[in-house]
């Protein structure tokens, strides 16, 4: 553990960080453990056990951690499949799942890969984030209405919403409604004040005790107190690959969501988080969450920012607000007895709202047709079929735009001229003096700019006709990067030359891409005294060789 997170530390700032985030926490980690079907107790422990780790063995000085929404819908539906699956030992692998996905983040902190996490294009992370809010809405349909929800994710709320509608609870959809009014019209003024979530909590628990009876409605009912109990690894051979596949989800979200508030996190502190590390402190305290049968967790915008905002400075913030929840449930856990479903339902619809990018939805088709497209799919492909597969087709497909316009760009930068009419090409007065001396027997082929795969095309159509040419100077003097394919389609330029009886010389003054040409052995196809360090030479030694050639 690193104590030079905590070098800045603030007794009060960080005191009154972890209260404050402590009271926003209440609310959300019930509302998630009661969305999640593991129980309000497994939201409550998630936000205790993931929070204290997570600052504990962290990158970030303010990050709070806790369970999220994008983190619940997933482990909403692992737990569903498992349990429909394996009615006794379900919910033990849907834990050992959240534990596997803790492991996998540990090892990707541990491998440095925390830099390459979110480098995936904001289209792709706008349309999965949205299509986890709009799962979170709609899951939370029946338990508004004063219904369970019903087995089979989406499409089986989607399937059982006529029913719902039929025997919908007005007691506890008039609940629910009040308490999205308060969450929507609670004054701003007040909001630094006291989160509208607990004042939505509070006010709606306190009207249902008035206006109904205890048990005409849903309520949350009796949370254990003590310590949870530890949950054994579970595993069978035939879910062995699913469960693997879950984490690994578990995982990249986890990761994703972290980082993406970290770096909003250094945006308010202009200080600069530990990716790597942060992932592996994100990866124990999942771990430690899953062990105990708690709902994973990750960084948290809402609670991060507020954390920032009232003066917290360390991971000081972080551990007083977990030590605060721990006291609610050991000693003050009667006190959520009375919480109607109703209400925690509204609050997790609230989040889901907040979840949708309004702000791309708005403007996305201003910006780029492609990327939205790419968006939409993306939100569809989340909501209907599987978020990693429609995070990997939408990264797929918005690599495979970005690298065809990126190949229309650099194809520009292939260049092969016979004369100096061309301004494009970069050739000093006295050169191409020297190319127009050449009677358009010297064929100057000139390259700028990173060369990638894409552009191997381009190369091959510009030296088809090599056999009306003495000599080609091939310059690569502007070029700082050559990978393979390219590299192959110089070589193959290069053998169709010599086969056409057409002289090759090069021109490459750069280091780093000569050692790129000599680990493809395309040097090979060259001697020595026809490489060259500039352009005038080679044109010079170009000019004698047509002079003397018929």
């Amino acid at each position: 553990m690193n104590f030079n997170r905590f070098k800045q530390w603030s007794l009060k700032g960080d005191v009154f960080g972890g209260v404050t985030t402590a009271i926003i926490s209440l609310p959300l980690a019930l509302a998630f453990g009661v969305a999640s079907g593991a129980g309000a107790e497994a939201g409550l422990w998630g936000a205790i056990l993931v929070g204290l780790f997570a600052a504990l063995f962290g990158g970030s000085s303010t990050l709070i951690s806790e369970p999220t929404g994008p983190m619940t819908v997933i482990m909403t539906a692992i737990l569903t499949a498992m349990v429909v699956r394996y009615p006794e030992t379900g919910v033990a692998m849907g834990f050992t799942v959240v534990m596997m996905a803790g492991a996998f983040q540990v090892l990707l902190g541990t491998l440095k890969l925390g830099k390459y996490v979110t480098l995936m294009p904001y289209s792709v992370i706008s349309g999965f984030m949205s299509g986890i809010g709009v799962i979170l809405i709609l899951l939370q349909i029946s338990p508004l209405m004063g219904h369970p929800a019903p087995a089979g994710g989406v499409i089986g709320t989607l399937q059982a919403f006529p029913e719902t509608l039929s025997n919908l609870s007005f007691k506890e959809l008039f609940l629910g409604v009040l308490t999205l009014v308060i969450l929507f019209y609670f004054p701003k003024k007040y909001r630094r004040y006291i989160p509208a979530q607990l004042v939505a909590l509070v006010s709606v628990t306190l009207l249902s005790l008035m206006i109904f009876d205890l048990d005409s409605i849903r309520r949350i009912g009796e949370i254990p107190t003590g310590l949870p109990s530890i949950v054994m690894p579970t595993f069978t051979p035939e879910m062995l690959t699913t469960m693997v596949i879950d984490a690994l989800v578990l995982g990249t979200l986890g990761c994703i969501d972290t980082l993406l508030t970290a770096v909003i996190a250094d945006s308010l502190t202009r200080e600069e988080h530990n990716s790597d590390k942060e992932l592996r402190g994100q990866g124990i305290a999942n771990m430690i969450s899953g062990l105990f049968g708690a709902l994973p967790g990750a960084g948290a915008t809402m609670g991060t920012v507020v954390n920032v905002q009232v003066g917290a400075r360390s991971p000081l913030a972080g551990i007083v607000r977990a030590l605060i929840l721990a006291a609610v449930v050991l000693v003050a856990g009667f006190l959520t007895e009375p919480i109607p479903m109703a209400v925690l339902a509204g609050i997790a619809l609230y989040v889901g709202i907040n979840i949708l990018d309004w702000s791309f939805l708005q403007r996305a088709h201003k910006v780029s047709l492609h990327q939205t497209a790419i968006m939409y799919g993306v939100m569809a492909l989340t909501v209907f079929v599987d978020l990693i597969v429609a995070v990997g087709l939408g990264v797929f497909i918005s690599n495979i735009v970005v690298i065809e316009r990126l190949s229309r760009e650099q194809a520009k930068q292939v260049k092969a001229i016979s004369d100096a009419d061309d301004d494009d090409v970069p050739l000093s007065e006295e050169e191409r003096v020297l190319l127009d001396s050449s009677d358009g027997k010297v064929l100057f082929f000139y390259l700028s700019g990173p060369m990638i795969f894409s552009v191997s095309k381009a190369i091959s159509r510009q030296h088809a006709r090599i056999g009306e040419y003495r000599v080609m100077i091939l310059d690569l003097s502007d070029v700082p990067l050559i990978d393979m394919t390219v590299g192959l389609a110089l070589e193959n330029a290069i053998k169709d030359a010599r086969e056409a009886n057409c002289t090759v010389f090069l021109l490459c003054p750069h280091q780093q891409t000569t050692e790129q040409l000599e680990r493809l052995h395309v040097g090979d196809w060259i001697s020595d005294p026809h490489v060259f360090e500039s352009r005038y030479d080679a044109l010079h030694a170009a000019k004698r060789l047509t002079e003397v050639m018929p």
